[in-house]
């Protein structure tokens, strides 16, 4: 077998977690080559077509303050821009983005043409070469061998896929995709503990199909209160698609119960993977919810230049005439035309327990993990590992620390934590409460939190960091001059419509003090005092946000510093946790298992309770 090249970085896969990895490898200066089945499927989106989301924008924030290119790609291809959960506190606030199919995949396959240090292969790895314990190179379906320092897995549903339409089921990847059956061969055989997890997706219809009369409309935010993915887009954002929900009703429901036994998911054909909690099947929420009337769904254009809408809610693994019959059972769908039908997959992955927190395997030197691979489902989960483990895989190659991010810097931080420390039972989905800093942990100060690791760790370019300190510059004077500057409260109300007035108070104040209030506006502010030099809207409710909660967020800044002090405590790699005999057997056996870093992750582990982590303490004070 011939050697073909030598590679600092190798990344199996390019969707969004491939992406990020050979994005951010590459940046770092290291030789960098990724591997897909297909460039015709680069930055593929074989669920719906959208980025963000509830949690899924924070990610997508922190990703581009990091480095990443999905933010800019997502605002370079959308269609339509939504803030969710408006109408909750700003630590829930994510922005939500319907984009272009294919316009998404062609951007992200040009970035990744015009990145220095990065090769692209058209080839399927089916085997890594692993010796003594690490890897040393890949090895692809055209026996073409390629040595390595680092291997990034970021392989989707691709690894071990198996396709499932009603009693219908053959080995395969999403959208026609060939399944990658030899590289878990290769995985199992050197010890890397695999499972099987499952998704599914809903058909796609013809637009013509659609009574859209009958159905509700969904528009995006006005134009001018649009707010860019990434820190770094500027040009003008206009929606220019409108969504629409239609709703399952009694026959939908009785048509499905009619036919569970036909579903893989229900009738036993051969399915073992377990599926998405909080993503479920139209199947699943029938059966879990039968006291619901109805179940929304959400029609989604697959871009500007193609006829195929989508049907988020409506995921299912019924044979294709049972789908028929259930969706024309729906309002505004009796006529439907099914261009590509729903079906599940099931696929391989890997227990993210054996993986360290830099998602670097535990088992194979050298072997990190993203996305789907390690147990998750999305987009904004999988392209936010496979930055870190671009990252890091480029800077092992290249004998340099590596990034672990704690738990309250990030919601990437907390995603990756509990993925190394808790495990999953089923696919992993990132949501605002599972963090517990997230009013310090918004969407809107990501590059604050961020942008200065991702410059530390040589991600963040000249231009973004310029971007960034301006950034900082401008909300530093705003802030400065709110406190400074006295609000007459007469000149306030006269400012301002009566229903605006009755929010101010009694007394006037400075701007500062007056945003504190209730129902007092930045904008209300300006319009007696001025704008800021070059703070725009966002800015402005970032900076009214930091001063209306600064007691809340003070009070969790103190409770992070708290859990800091545990962050900082160090537990040896090959430390022997078997003679503590004053913990429970659980616990030694929980942490031999997971290998902690630090005295804070190891009380994170279910089973260790207070009482293992104080005996813990006082052994670790022992050894130093």
């Amino acid at each position: 077998m011939d050697q073909l090249a030598t590679y600092d970085v190798i990344v199996i896969g390019a969707g969004h977690a491939g992406i990020e990895a050979a994005h951010a490898a590459a940046c770092l200066g290291a030789k960098t080559a990724v591997f897909t089945l297909t460039l015709d499927f680069i930055g593929n989106m074989p669920c719906n077509p959208s980025i963000g989301g509830t949690a899924k924008g924070h990610l997508v924030r922190e990703l581009d303050a990091l480095g990443g290119v999905m933010g800019l790609a997502a605002d370079a291809t959308f269609l339509q821009s939504r803030m969710l959960n408006r109408g909750k506190g700003p630590a829930v606030h994510s922005l939500r983005v319907q984009t272009d199919r294919k316009r998404y995949h062609m951007y992200m396959k040009h970035a990744l043409e015009l990145t220095p240090n990065l090769e692209i292969h058209q080839a399927e790895v089916v085997a890594l070469d692993v010796q003594d314990g690490a890897v040393r190179g890949v090895i692809t379906n055209l026996n073409g061998y390629y040595a390595c320092r680092s291997v990034v897995i970021a392989t989707g549903t691709a690894l071990g896929g198996r396709i499932f339409v009603g009693e219908a089921h053959y080995d395969g990847g999403p959208d026609g995709q060939h399944a990658a059956t030899a590289l878990t061969q290769c995985l199992v055989q050197n010890g890397m503990p695999l499972r099987r997890f499952k998704t599914g997706t809903p058909a796609r219809v013809h637009r013509r199909s659609i009574d859209f009369s009958r159905l509700e409309r969904q528009p995006g935010d006005p134009d001018e209160t649009l707010q860019p993915l990434s820190f770094l887009t500027r040009a003008p954002m206009h929606n220019k698609v409108d969504c629409y929900i239609a709703y399952t009703n009694a026959a939908t429901h009785t048509v499905i119960l009619n036919n569970l036994d036909r579903s893989p998911l229900y009738g036993g054909h051969e399915i073992q993977g377990v599926g998405p909690r909080y993503c479920p099947s139209i199947e699943d929420k029938v059966v879990r919810f039968r006291e619901k009337e109805r179940h929304p769904i959400f029609v989604e254009p697959c871009g500007e230049d193609t006829e195929e809408m989508y049907l988020q809610g409506l995921s299912s693994s019924l044979p294709e005439a049972v789908q028929n019959e259930m969706y024309r059972t729906i309002v505004g769908f009796e006529h439907l035309e099914i261009m590509r039908p729903a079906y599940a997959i099931e696929y391989d992955c890997v227990d993210p327990t054996s993986l360290k927190p830099t998602l670097e395997s535990k088992v194979i030197a050298g072997v990190y993990g993203a996305g789907q691979f390690n147990g998750t489902s999305g987009y904004e989960e999988a392209a936010a590992q496979g930055l870190l483990a671009g990252l890091n895989a480029g800077r092992r190659a290249q004998g340099k620390p590596e990034l672990v991010l704690a738990r309250h810097t990030s919601y990437l931080g907390t995603l990756v934590d509990d993925l190394v420390t808790k495990g999953v039972m089923d696919p992993y989905r990132m949501m605002t409460s599972r963090s517990e800093y997230r009013l310090s942990l918004r969407q809107d100060n990501a590059d604050e939190r961020l942008t200065p690791i991702g410059r530390e760790y040589g991600l963040v370019d000249d231009a973004r960091w310029a971007a960034f300190t301006e950034a900082m510059a401008i909300k530093n004077a705003e802030l400065a001059r709110l406190q400074a500057t006295k609000v007459p409260l007469a000149a306030l109300r006269a400012a301002s419509t009566p229903e605006e007035a009755a929010a101010f108070g009694e007394t006037g104040g400075t701007a500062a003090e007056l945003l504190r209030r209730p129902g007092v506006s930045y904008e209300q502010i300006a319009r007696v005092i001025g704008r800021g030099d070059g703070v725009t809207p966002t800015m402005a409710l970032r900076i009214a946000t930091e001063l209306r909660y600064a007691g809340y967020i003070a009070r969790e800044q103190r409770a992070i510093r708290e859990v800091q002090r545990h962050e900082k405590v160090r537990i040896p790699e090959d430390f022997d946790y078997a003679p503590i005999h004053t913990m429970t057997l659980e616990a030694r056996e929980k942490l031999a298992k997971i290998r902690p870093q630090t005295l804070a992750q190891a009380g994170r582990i279910p089973g260790v309770n207070p009482s293992d982590l104080a005996q813990l303490s006082v052994a670790l004070m022992k050894g130093e």
